[in-house]
């Protein structure tokens, strides 16, 4: 079985998918933010884990050394860092764009950096974008520079990678039902308005975009590389037909 090391495992995506990576006999390296919120999830699947500021190129480099040391070596690696700004450009402060960027872009770079060398015998590299960075969404500018940063990324370590069999690739989810998105979901109507512009008419769960991304960490799956997976109910690619 293989060994991954999953940044900022801790969100409700990187939960499922921790727990369907467990289940599948992989061992696994975990990394939050909170010992609070981390502990619990080390626990129910046996992995080591360690507390890190994803955005942080020096911690993100020792972890991922760590975690090679630790497993005997790693097979791939996932970040699942990220926020969520819903705000138009004029109204979002410097701060805020500073953040949203940071929270996504800047920890997805730092995973490349610190693990890339590590993968001496190939493997695995998956970041998390949005299909906010495929479709125009309005209220999504941040949140779509960052992700739309992302896909650059992942095409650009692909090729740099590549002749080591190191694969980058993506997932770009559509709404998925998070601790991130309650909120938002909380208000019916906004909820009714969110279920239509998915084409297939329900939002995601966050295993729909696990199995995605245990897909392409998946050895099996070693001739895809550079690709950006919309995982959105058809969000970014169809309009919803009669």
């Amino acid at each position: 079985m293989a060994r991954y090391l999953l940044l900022s495992a801790t969100s409700t995506i990187g939960q499922s998918t921790a727990r369907l990576l467990q289940q599948e006999g992989h061992t696994l390296f975990l990394t939050s933010r909170s010992s609070e919120k981390i502990q619990p999830l080390a626990q129910l699947t046996q992995s080591a884990y360690e507390i890190v500021d994803p955005k942080d190129f020096n911690q993100v480099q020792k972890v991922c050394q760590e975690a090679s040391e630790k497993l005997g070596g790693l097979d791939g690696a996932v970040c699942f860092a990220g926020s969520l700004l819903l705000k138009s450009a004029h109204t979002t402060s410097y701060n805020e764009y500073l953040d949203t960027v940071h929270a996504s872009l800047t920890s997805a770079f730092a995973l490349i950096r610190g693990v890339a060398p590590l993968l001496t015998q190939g493997g695995s590299i998956v970041l998390l974008s949005s299909a906010a960075s495929l479709e125009g969404l309005a209220f999504h500018e941040a949140i779509a520079a960052a992700k739309g940063g992302i896909n650059s990324l992942t095409l650009s370590a692909a090729s740099t990678y590549a002749s080591k069999k190191i694969r980058v690739n993506a997932v770009a989810p559509g709404l998925i039902q998070t601790s991130l998105t309650a909120s938002l979901l909380a208000n019916p109507e906004s909820l009714q308005v969110s279920e239509k512009m998915h084409p297939l008419g329900r939002l995601g769960k966050p295993v729909d975009v696990a199995k995605a991304v245990a897909f392409l960490l998946d050895p099996e799956n070693d001739w895809i590389t550079g690709q950006i997976l919309a995982i959105d109910g058809g969000l970014s690619r169809i309009k919803k037909g009669m």
